[in-house]
């Protein structure tokens, strides 16, 4: 186990083999692109990353497990949200629930600043900030049974049929998600591709670890999200939200 330390050169966040799993192997499900920050998202960054933020892994190859404890300053229910875009779910969900700690994966640095400054701005507590793949997260950093929650909201359709190998959610990950969920943890996916979404469907309910549940069941986390500039945008162009829920057995 460790403390988080400062921020390192920036290695595994732009993909290539530091972002593949060894028992999880896939293809990455990102794409890499060049980012910059404003003086102000840059001065932020400098400010609260080196406390809020980490880097999936350095050059020397993966992180011990994430001592989350030590990082928030506290044992409370830990809910990883996988691919956090700039943070306005993140941060209103961390807001509704004061006593659950959020940790948010994020390839992109301009996401996560945005996510950053929000946190600065409203004076959020209870998220802390990685750079890099989510699968390589939850392999690398967290153990089995050591999460209350995973969500993964609108991640990348990569609708075309040849692309289909990059999407995050396959077997292997959701088995993956399975294994560092405690028993009670909760799977919350949200996708505005009806394709993706029947292929997430039937890739969760054939994981025998987890059961497919209802927002109105009694959950151990807020499945409520707000609804983000994106979702407004799909909804207005006619695509329909699907949400999908699963508890670990």
């Amino acid at each position: 186990m460790h403390s988080p330390r400062p921020d390192v050169a920036e290695v595994a966040a732009q993909g290539g083999d530091a972002a593949r799993s060894h028992r999880y192997p896939r293809v990455t499900s990102f794409r890499t692109r060049r980012t910059t920050l404003s003086a102000a998202q840059q001065a932020t960054w400098d400010r609260l990353w080196p406390e809020l933020g980490m880097h999936a892994r350095d050059a020397h190859g993966p992180a011990p497990l994430l001592d989350t404890a030590a990082w928030f300053g506290r044992q409370a229910p830990v809910v990883l949200e996988i691919g956090c875009g700039s943070g306005t779910s993140t941060l209103e969900m961390a807001k509704a629930e004061p006593d659950v700690d959020v940790v948010a994966v994020e390839v992109y640095r301009r996401g996560l600043a945005q996510l950053l400054s929000g946190i600065d701005r409203e004076g959020v507590t209870n998220i802390r900030l990685i750079r890099g793949d989510g699968v390589d997260v939850l392999e690398h950093m967290f153990g089995p049974d050591s999460l209350t929650g995973v969500r993964v909201f609108f991640p990348d359709p990569w609708p075309k049929a040849r692309h289909h190998k990059r999407r995050l959610l396959q077997t292997p990950t959701v088995a993956l998600i399975a294994d560092r969920l405690r028993p009670g943890g909760v799977l919350h996916v949200a996708t505005d591709h009806a394709g993706y979404a029947e292929h997430i469907a039937e890739v969760g309910d054939a994981e025998p670890r987890l059961k497919r549940v209802s927002p109105a069941d009694p959950l151990p986390i807020s499945v409520q999200r707000p609804v983000t500039k994106y979702e407004g945008k799909a909804r207005h162009a006619g695509s329909a939200v699907t949400e999908l829920l699963w508890e670990a057995r």
